[in-house]
C-alpha cells in the first residue's frame, strides 16, 4: 500500500507500524529503504527474510540527527565528528564501534555498526515520529531483493514486495545511489563503498588520508553493498569502452536485434537498428546516479537480455556510479 508521504497521517501510520515490529518501505535521497526498529532483533530479522538476505550480513541504521549516534555508538572519533558535522543530514554512512547491548540484529553480530541521517524530509518526519514511540533508530537497506537493483521509486519497491508493505511515497530520489560508507573503527577513515560524497570531500573535512579497505592489516568490517557482485539487473550487463561499444555495434550490424540488446553510454553511437534500446547517459555524473537504477529497471522491464554500458570515467566524482556498474557487471 503506497502513502503520501506528504501527510502527516501517513508518517504517522508508518511510525506506529515500525513500532509495532513491521517493516515500512521510506523514501531517502539516496534510495527506498526497507525499514524495521533497528532496536528489536525480531523486526529486523523480517528484513533479511523479506529480502532473501544473509542474516550476518550488516544493515545501516538510520537516525533523525547526530543526537542518536550515542544510543547505538560506544565511541566516535573526532574525525567522525567532524563528518558528521559536514555532511548530515546527507548521502554518508559511518561504521562505528557498537555498543554491546543495541543492534546486535542490524549489525550482523558485529561490534560496529553502521549509522547515516538521511537528508530527505519524509524520512526525516518518519524518524522524528518514530522516536517519539521509541523507536531510536531505523535499520533499512534498499527495499528490493537482495542483490538486485535498487529501487528510486514507491512503485518499485511495490514492484519488489507488493501491495500488503506500507511504503511512503516521496516521489524519485535525489541522489540515486546508495551513500558512501566510512569506516571510523581504525584511527583514520577507510572507504568501503564510493557515493555521492567524494574522497577529496572526505579528506578535506577530516584532514586525514582517505584509506582504502585493501590497505588495512586485518579486514574491514562487513558494510552493505560491498559485496563483488551486487545492483545487478535480470539482464547481464557488460561494461565497455567507448570505441569498442562503437566496434561491438558495428559488428552487429544488420543483425542487431534492439529487443534482445540495450544501450547505454555517454558518446554519441551510430546504432544499426532503430528498434534498438538505447539511452545516452548525461555527461555529469551526479545527474548519472541519480538515474542510473531507474534505467536498468526500465531495461529489464522491457525483457532485453544483455546491457551493454559505456565505463565511467575514472574521476572521484565517477567512482559511485562506476562501483555500481562493476558490481553489476559482475553478476
Amino acid at each position: 500500500m503506497i502513502l503520501d508521504g506528504r501527510d502527516p497521517t501517513s508518517v504517522s501510520t508508518a511510525a506506529q507500524a515500525l513500532r509495532a515490529g513491521e517493516l515500512v518501505g521510506l523514501p531517502t535521497e539516496t534510495v527506498y529503504g526497507l525499514g524495521a526498529d533497528a532496536g528489536s532483533d525480531a523486526a529486523v530479522a523480517k528484513i533479511f527474510a523479506a529480502k532473501g538476505r544473509p542474516s550476518d550480513h550488516p544493515l545501516i541504521v538510520h537516525v533523525a540527527d547526530a543526537s542518536g549516534v550515542a544510543h547505538f555508538a560506544r565511541e566516535v572519533p573526532a574525525f567522525a565528528h567532524k563528518l558528521m558535522q559536514a555532511f548530515w543530514p546527507g548521502p554518508l554512512t559511518l561504521i562505528l564501534p557498537r555498543h554491546p547491548d543495541v543492534g546486535a540484529a542490524a549489525a550482523g553480530g558485529q561490534d560496529s555498526i553502521g549509522l547515516r541521517c538521511p537528508a530527505h524530509p519524509m524520512a526525516q518526519a518518519l524518524l522524528l515520529a518514530a522516536r517519539t514511540l521509541g523507536v531510536h533508530g531505523v535499520a533499512a537497506p534498499s527495499a528490493n531483493q537482495f542483490g538486485r537493483v535498487s529501487p528510486t521509486t514507491a512503485a518499485h519497491v511495490q514492484g519488489e514486495f507488493g501491495d500488503n508493505l506500507l511504503i511512503l511515497d516521496g516521489g524519485s530520489c535525489e541522489v540515486g545511489i546508495e551513500s558512501t560508507i566510512i569506516d571510523c573503527t581504525r584511527g583514520a577513515p577507510v572507504l568501503l563503498r564510493p557515493g555521492r560524497i567524494t574522497r577529496e570531500q572526505i579528506e578535506a573535512t577530516s584532514g586525514q588520508r582517505l584509506r582504502d579497505k585493501e590497505e588495512l592489516a586485518a579486514p574491514a568490517p562487513r558494510a552493505s553493498g560491498t559485496l563483488e557482485a551486487h545492483y545487478a539487473p535480470k539482464a547481464k550487463v557488460r561494461l565497455m569502452e567507448g570505441r569498442a561499444l562503437q566496434t561491438a555495434l558495428d559488428v552487429l550490424g544488420k543483425d542487431f536485434d534492439g529487443a534482445t540488446i540495450a544501450v547505454y553510454a555517454r558518446s554519441m553511437l551510430r546504432v544499426p537498428s532503430a528498434q534498438a534500446l538505447y539511452r545516452r547517459m548525461p555527461d555529469d555524473a551526479a545527474a548519472a546516479a541519480q538515474q542510473l537504477f531507474a534505467v536498468l529497471r526500465d531495461f529489464d522491464a522491457q525483457g532485453v537480455n544483455l546491457i551493454w554500458v559505456e565505463t565511467p570515467p575514472e574521476t572521484s566524482d565517477w567512482e559511485g556510479v562506476r562501483d555500481r556498474l562493476q558490481r553489476a557487471a559482475a553478476s
